[in-house]
């Protein structure tokens, strides 16, 4: 099992949405966040003075998957967030040790079906 992890622009989120949808992840947790990587965020001018937004706007998206259909939802996330412009994101895979539903009592792999 992987947790697959995404931070991208807020405008790509339904189209993520849909592609991961598509590729069969049956489960998303979707978070707003504010962060920077090599842009550093962007100096805007509001009423004639400039300032500096060092946070940018993003948004998270967590999929608990199972290995086989790991790269398929990275791809379907990946050509779905891209833009091909400075601060498209990053997509992280990490290993998931269980994972536990809790209604139920289920483990791992039973617990990410449906």
């Amino acid at each position: 099992m992987k947790l697959i992890t995404a931070v991208f622009k807020p405008s790509r989120l339904d189209a993520v949405l849909d592609a991961v949808t598509e590729v069969g992840a049956s489960g998303v947790t979707v978070s707003e966040v504010r962060g920077y990587g090599r842009q550093h965020g962007k100096t805007e001018v509001y009423r004639g003075a400039e300032y500096e937004v060092r946070l940018l706007p993003k948004v998270k998206v967590e999929i608990a998957t199972s290995s086989d259909l790991v790269e398929k939802v990275v791809e379907a996330v990946s050509t779905a967030a891209n833009t091909n412009k400075i601060g498209d994101g990053k997509i992280f895979v990490s290993d998931l040790e269980s994972v536990l539903r809790i209604r139920t009592g289920e483990r791992d792999a039973a617990a990410l079906v449906g």
